[in-house]
């Protein structure tokens, strides 16, 4: 069983202080500065904090293979909330989230 978010140590590889998330701290989200938020369906600070320490620490973190992720993980959820709120399609996600694909690949974990 993997470790949960919220226990992974806290360090930092990037310039990016507005997000919390592990792509953001440990992976290559750095390049990609948080989005502020625009949908009614993004998430809170508070409601953040909730997900974020619910969220299992990704593999390649753990030492089990795989690449540092690129896409902040907040994003990603707040991408997810947008389709299920709005009912549109897995394409049709609108140009300020990361790639529809990306984050389909999140949900079905």
């Amino acid at each position: 069983m993997s470790q949960l978010y919220a226990l992974a140590p806290v360090r930092s590889n990037s310039a990016a202080r507005e997000c919390d998330c592990l792509a953001h701290r440990f992976g290559n989200a750095g390049n990609n500065p948080h989005r502020r938020p625009r949908y009614p369906s993004d998430m809170t600070d508070a409601e953040w904090a909730v997900v974020r320490d619910a969220m299992p620490v990704p593999s390649w973190l753990e030492g089990r293979g795989g690449q540092p992720e690129g896409y902040c993980h907040r994003r990603l959820v707040d991408a997810v909330r947008y389709l299920v709120a709005g009912g549109i399609t897995w394409r049709a996600m609108p140009a300020d989230f990361p790639a529809w694909d990306r984050v389909y690949a999140l949900f079905r974990r």
